[in-house]
């Protein structure tokens, strides 16, 4: 009998049940897209060139965020799931069902939710990864080969993680209800919400909100070599200063709102206000993680992108395009494939003790490195020098050391002698060619080949793998990587914070349906209704989107030293953001009206 009340009960809110299933469904495909990308073998190992131990830590850091976030979003879907039927569950137990019996259902139904929802999520997550891999790659241009889509491992870890968690959830509500007073089952959305009315307080603590924040924000403007200092002060800062904010600064401007008559009187405004003092009042954790979580998704994305200018690094950090220290038939078909911009060949005999070369060479075709400097937390900057004769042959001269890093045995003396002594000297007689090219991304296949031909070594080996083709392969794996770890990580932050926000003003969307329908009864006209809800919950989503767009603004000062232009470009991402969370938003708002204006 109780089974099939419980049947009745969710056939009658099978709406709601469909959005609650839709949005775990959701939350176990974002937890499988990001964990198949952060425990790919082959890619961690293939696409993403760098140090292992850095790599564990980048994402072992991003998989602890996500799972913090998704038990956040999970324990507020859960709320949801108890609002609904804990009415329900109260009137079986008035007509005398035993709460041992309604424990047992409770947990059953919560526990046979989640994982139904979380299969269901694993299989979508198997289509969604492969279409948003492969979006990603052609538009960015990524060299991404070694993603797997369907990860053995990936997939028992969603498993354990979700099972865990709807299973600690079965339990919370389990104890929850069944000691619950029936009286308090059947009336908790009446149960009244006590206000501080202490104002003084209210402004030291708005005050102190403001000041957290603004040197939260000095901090991360601080040099980079600071950064163990940074990091920890900001993140306290700003999330003491987001809490008090929330917490004091709104509820202020809105009872000041309330004190100008003409505004507040106009329509129903004064009620608008009066539910979002009360909600803002409710939501203030809850909207202090979400803007600091939007500031973590919408950074993840704008870095990740950013990381795509570590390639131009890469093009100009090296004046030479590719050196040739062995002229091999393989190496010069190569090289005859090549639209040059310049080519210099240096001769060299090595004795025992020194590098000796032909200063005609020189003076024909001076060399020429790049020269390196920065100041404070600047980006550095690369500039091309022409190498003087006395800095070619002095030891620890800029010129002297990369000229010596292209040679064999470079670790001898540099001495340059004239024609005529060159032609004297006794020894092993060797050359080194440098070239440039007039597009190093189109020809960068063949400078590759060229390269690699000449490797019969462990010497040569050595000396041309810090080459430019070297550094920018290993460069282009590092950035394509990140950005589309970036993207991976920062959707699926935006998706769990809007759910977790959409939930959480849903989860009171039946305590709001009496004062609607109380409003619609003494004659407020149906569009005033709606227009106060897209008022009240737009405000709810707008200001941690607000706060968290202003910390990424200022966060982004924290990779001056990396990135040369960390605000290039960052209208994409700002888009993407406020596009899907435009979307989260008339969802929760679609969603709201169906249930408070229920006719």
């Amino acid at each position: 009998m109780i089974w099939k009340l419980s049947l009745t009960g969710i056939k009658s809110r099978l709406k709601d049940y469909a959005v609650l299933f839709s949005g775990l469904v959701v939350a176990s495909t974002i937890f499988y897209m990001f964990l198949s990308l952060a425990i790919n073998p082959g890619f961690m190992s293939k696409d993403v060139n760098a140090p292992g131990q850095f790599l564990s830590f980048i994402f072992g850091f991003g998989i602890v965020l996500l799972a913090i976030i998704t038990f956040v979003y999970l324990a507020y879907a859960n709320s949801f799931l108890l609002s609904m039927r804990q009415h329900d569950y109260g009137m079986f137990m008035m007509l005398g069902a035993k709460s041992s019996k309604i424990g047992l259902l409770i947990f059953c139904e919560t526990l046979l939710t989640g994982i139904l929802a979380t299969i269901l999520g694993i299989v979508v997550g198997f289509g969604l990864t492969a279409l948003v891999s492969k979006l990603l790659i052609s538009s960015l241009g990524l060299h991404i080969t070694h993603f797997q889509i369907v990860l053995p491992n990936a997939i028992l870890r969603t498993l354990i993680f979700f099972v865990a968690v709807f299973f600690l959830a079965s339990l919370r509500n389990v104890h929850k209800l069944v000691r619950s007073k029936v009286i308090d089952l059947l009336h908790e959305s009446q149960k009244p919400i006590k206000i501080s009315r202490k104002n003084g307080l209210r402004v030291v603590e708005a005050v102190l909100g403001i000041l957290l924040l603004a040197a939260g924000y000095y901090i991360m403007g601080m040099p980079a070599n600071a950064i163990f200092f940074i990091i920890p002060a900001a993140l306290v800062t700003i999330v003491a200063g987001s809490y008090f904010t929330f917490d004091s600064f709104f509820t202020l401007i809105i009872n000041l709102l309330l004190k100008k008559k003409n505004f507040a009187y106009h329509g129903i405004r004064v009620f608008t206000l009066g539910q979002l003092k009360f909600r803002i009042r409710d939501y203030t954790r809850i909207l202090s993680v979400i803007s600091l979580l939007f500031a973590l998704a919408l950074g993840a994305i704008t870095v990740g992108l950013n990381f795509n200018s570590l390639k131009n690094q890469a093009l100009v950090s090296d004046y030479y395009d590719a050196q040739i220290v062995q002229n091999t038939p393989a190496v010069q078909k190569n090289a005859d494939k090549l639209d040059l911009k310049s080519k210099a060949t240096y001769h060299y005999v090595e004795t025992k003790k020194e590098l000796v070369f032909n200063k005609a060479d020189f003076d024909k075709k001076p060399f020429k490195y790049i020269k390196f400097s920065q100041h404070g937390n600047d980006f550095p900057t690369y500039t091309p020098t022409v190498a003087k004769a006395k800095d070619l042959v002095t030891p620890g001269n800029s010129a002297n050391t990369r000229l010596s890093m292209m040679l064999l045995n470079g670790t001898k003396k540099i001495e340059l002698v004239s024609p005529a002594k060159f032609n004297a000297i006794q020894g092993q007689k060797k050359f080194v060619t440098l070239i440039r090219v007039k597009d190093f991304i189109k020809e960068y296949p063949t400078l590759m080949k060229i390269e690699k031909a000449q490797m019969t070594s462990p010497l040569i080996s050595r000396v041309l793998s810090n080459t430019k083709p070297f550094t920018y392969q290993v460069v282009l794996g590092f950035a394509s990587g990140f950005e589309f770890m970036g993207f991976f990580l920062g959707i699926a932050f935006l998706t769990m914070l809007a759910s977790t926000l959409m939930f959480k003003v849903l989860s009171g969307a039946a305590s709001d349906k009496v004062r609607y329908e109380m409003l619609y009864k003494i004659g407020t006209r149906e569009k005033m209704l709606r227009r106060s809800i897209r008022n009240e919950i737009g405000v709810l989503f707008a200001l941690p989107g607000v706060l968290g767009i202003i910390d990424v603004l200022f966060g982004l000062r924290l990779f001056k030293a990396l990135l040369p232009k960390q605000y290039m470009d960052i209208w994409l991402p700002f888009l993407i953001f406020i596009v899907l969370y435009f979307i989260y938003y008339m969802v929760t708002v679609k969603l709201y009206e169906n249930i408070v204006l229920k006719k």
